[in-house]
């Protein structure tokens, strides 16, 4: 809160244009106060990608000439939460947690390029990638309300992985833990292991408690 998104010089932080997010819900119903939940950049185009948490609206907002200003607006689920980039960058994955789904944005083409069901409350955080050895790029996210962290299945133009073009935007794999809870869930390139954590589980023996899967395995 404030319902809006501010544009402001990179340098001194001025604010050069603020834009009201108020407005109908995917469901046709106007919202007074719907707030931007997560807000990245393009690195297709000069482009930020604003997720509007109760309107399940998605802007890409078009910064090449804030006077005349372009959005794009993306109907996907309630309620947009965080989210993060696929493998190749060009997909932006983003947590609709009240309906249960990742919502999945094309930034090449500036279009949904999908709607993935999950288990209960997505919260991924920026999420993470790696390659696994069954089903190639996957992205993980996991969940408040249930007891797993899910792998999807992400697409990419690189020949390699073709094989896998058959699971695109899947859910390949639910990773079981001890309950529900997890916030975040990391991974970097050079590493060979998924990390995932716990914090919101009421029971403290599991909330104290991170998970470590061998990507290998």
């Amino acid at each position: 809160w404030p319902p809006q998104y501010s544009i402001m010089d990179g340098g001194t932080l001025e604010p050069l244009k603020i834009v009201s997010t108020r407005g109908a819900t995917v469901d046709g119903e106007y919202h007074p106060e719907p707030r931007v939940a997560s807000i990245v950049a393009s690195h297709i185009k000069p482009e930020w990608v604003i997720n509007v948490k109760e309107t399940g609206m998605i802007k890409l907002v078009d910064y090449s000439d804030i006077k005349n200003l372009k959005e794009t607006t993306i109907n996907s689920a309630k309620f947009l939460h965080d989210g993060g980039w696929d493998y190749t960058k060009r997909y932006f994955l983003v947590a609709a947690n009240a309906s249960h789904k990742v919502a999945a944005v094309d930034t090449k083409t500036g279009k949904l390029a999908a709607l993935v069901d999950t288990k209960k409350i997505p919260h991924p955080g920026r999420g993470a990638n790696f390659i696994h050895p069954q089903f190639g790029p996957v992205w993980a996210t996991g969940h408040l309300g249930d007891a797993v962290i899910t792998l999807i299945s992400t697409p990419t133009d690189d020949p390699k992985f073709a094989k896998y073009k058959q699971h695109n935007w899947k859910v390949v794999q639910e990773l079981k833990t001890a309950g529900a809870g997890n916030l975040f869930v990391k991974t970097h390139p050079k590493s060979s292991h998924l990390w995932a954590d716990m914090p919101m589980n009421p029971e403290r023996e599991n909330a104290e408690v991170n998970y470590v899967y061998d990507i290998k395995d």
